[in-house]
């Protein structure tokens, strides 16, 4: 029977794997045109292993689930700010890396423009980062919230308290919480598709509890300045999916 149990249990540590890093960077690679495949092959076949090569980690990546554009999200992480200059440094000088780099663009250069935002978790929102892949392929949303001066504790208080229930409570499943170096929020959850995604957006912004929550959240003031949001569909590569 122990011996079963012990079999069990080992069978199940790959199922979660939680991410060990404490910094983390959202990386948006804005392709010329035509070039997302020409992008995606170089990183399923080179650079993800070469980032892990040089101590990053490979968090998740993405593309838009709708139009035609040619971007493409993904989310590194690094055990402070500190490992992630070096290792950038080593990767970058990397002869593997350059040849990669050299052969891959042959036909034309490959990325147009690269923004990064520079991210810690939460640990009040996500305690711990679960980079197993889903039993079935989900759509993420990624959004963003930039708040009046004074208001961020507020807004974290109102997600704690409200928010992340209330998402729940209608078939939204939270991922993942990160405080940004720009003083923003920006998270991820999941959805099974994009028709699941409009009825809980629909039910969660009808709720009375939420419509009470956010009321008193801003009898004073309101929280939030701005919001983006984009629906996202997971790579082939992607750890998290």
């Amino acid at each position: 029977m122990y011996k079963a149990i012990f079999i069990f249990l080992f069978l199940m540590i790959p199922l979660f794997s939680p991410a060990q890093s404490t910094y983390y960077e959202l990386r948006i690679y804005q392709c010329n045109d035509g070039k997302l495949d020409d992008l995606l092959n170089r990183f399923r076949n080179h650079t993800t292993k070469l980032f892990e090569k040089h101590g990053m980690e490979n968090i998740g990546y993405w593309v838009p689930s709708e139009g035609n554009e040619q971007i493409l999200y993904y989310i590194l992480g690094y055990p402070d700010k500190a490992a992630r200059e070096a290792s950038w440094k080593a990767f970058l000088s990397d002869p593997e890396w350059q040849e990669v780099a050299r052969r891959s663009e042959l036909n034309g250069k490959i990325v147009a423009k690269i923004t990064s935002r520079f991210m810690t978790l939460n640990t009040s929102l996500t305690p711990a980062i679960d980079i197993s892949a889903a039993a079935e392929p989900r759509l993420f949303e990624m959004r963003t919230y930039d708040c009046y001066p004074g208001k961020y504790p507020d807004l974290i208080k109102r997600f704690k308290d409200h928010a992340l229930g209330l998402f729940e409570k209608h078939g939204m499943t939270n991922i993942m919480y990160f405080d940004t170096d720009d003083g923003s929020l920006l998270y991820f959850r999941t959805h099974k598709d994009a028709e699941t995604a409009r009825r809980s957006l629909e039910a969660f912004r009808s709720d009375p509890a939420w419509i009470k929550a956010r009321d008193e959240s801003e009898k004073d003031e309101k929280i939030v300045k701005k919001m983006d949001g984009i629906f996202l569909k997971p790579v082939d590569f992607s750890r998290m999916r």
